[in-house]
């Protein structure tokens, strides 16, 4: 089976590209000794994908409680549920031993620790993103690993906010108050009288660009797997090492445009490189069946649900099958059931599928 007998729109991953990716994130996690890499498989979403991301079962993360299944019963038992977690869902964690919790709430932490199974948990600490967690310094970090107890299984943050840097020294800036901050929020409560078994931090910017991890004993990042565009443009990689596009097929011509069968469904309406100081690429870019730049500039400028509008292409053939680059690979994946694999060419070598929904 080659990429012409798919049905379009779907997902395409390349191995080599994928593998490249992995060695790069491996290669700097390993320039800071005694420092673990816990790949986040939010994006992936794959059985395969966490095989070779962390080979031997090594310790992952991931972001729905599907993913803990699915992985769980794949051989992953050490992981970090990393969103926070409603008394609710205890029972349904309780059944993955092994699987960590996080929280920046009292009383969810006190629901943890009266639980009859003996779930883990991390206290969430916000370094600068302002989503969830709770300061270094606030008194309410003590307070939630006192409720734990001997549940609390460390510290945990993550510096979303490097996504806003634009060179490397930003980021270096960024992880090293994300280093610092986790840091600090660990040496409070060792000095209150709590172990703090896991200092995690991580996103796929600071995990590349952090000039120490001292204090930390692992990083999450998960992005950097397959790239997109926007992380192309904020130098976590080459535009070139984008590992997972989007197979699609001219539908109709306009002038000066085609009319593709990937829109916002099969895209994401996902506008991040419209963000200031980047270049922006609209809902994507396109390039030719091989994955090669092959056409010029061609962007998609307009996404209706199951319609793609590229300017700057030159005339195809309704029928002639073309490929996406994303803007923000996360949530592009999310609409599809499966990656059909190529390693460099259009042989599909392998159909993986997504651990999809919660």
């Amino acid at each position: 089976m080659t990429l012409d007998d798919l049905t379009t729109p779907c997902l395409v991953l390349d191995l080599g590209i994928l593998r490249k990716n992995l060695a790069m994130m491996a290669a700097a996690i390993a320039r800071h000794p005694g420092v673990q890499l816990r790949p986040h498989l939010k994006t992936a979403k794959s059985i395969e994908v966490a095989e070779l991301a962390a080979p031997g079962h090594a310790p992952v993360t991931v972001s729905t409680l599907a993913e803990a299944e699915a992985f769980w019963a794949a051989g992953f038992h050490d992981q970090i549920y990393a969103v926070g977690i409603t008394p609710q869902k205890l029972d349904r964690l309780a059944a993955l031993p092994g699987v960590k919790a996080i929280t920046d709430e009292l009383a969810v932490a006190q629901a943890i620790a009266a639980h009859p199974a003996a779930i883990q948990a991390l206290v969430e600490v916000d370094v600068g993103e302002h989503r969830g967690g709770l300061g270094p310094e606030d008194d309410g970090v003590l307070a939630i690993a006192a409720a734990l107890g001997p549940r609390l299984a460390g510290v945990i943050t993550h510096a979303g906010h490097s996504y806003s840097g634009r060179s490397t020294a930003e980021m270096a800036v960024i992880a090293e108050t994300e280093r610092a901050g986790i840091s600090r929020a660990a040496d409070r409560l060792r000095a209150a009288g709590h172990a703090v078994g896991i200092v995690s931090m991580g996103s796929s910017p600071t995990a590349l660009y952090a000039r120490s991890l001292e204090g930390v004993t692992e990083v999450r990042a998960g992005v950097y797997m397959f790239g997109d565009l926007f992380q192309a443009q904020i130098g976590t990689h080459a535009e070139a090492d984008i590992a997972m596009t989007v197979l699609t097929s001219v539908i109709g011509r306009r002038a000066g445009a085609l009319l593709l069968d990937a829109g916002a469904i099969a895209l994401s309406k996902d506008r991040s490189t419209a963000a200031p100081g980047i270049r922006d690429d609209g809902f994507g870019l396109v390039l030719d069946l091989d994955g090669r730049p092959s056409l010029g500039r061609v962007v998609v400028q307009r996404a209706y649900q199951e319609h793609g509008v590229a300017t700057g292409a030159p005339s195809l053939p309704v029928g002639a099958r073309l490929r996406v680059q994303p803007n923000h690979t996360c949530l592009t994946a999310a609409a599809h059931e499966r990656y059909f694999v190529v390693d460099g060419g259009r042989e599909v070598i392998g159909s993986w599928a997504r651990v999809n929904g919660w």
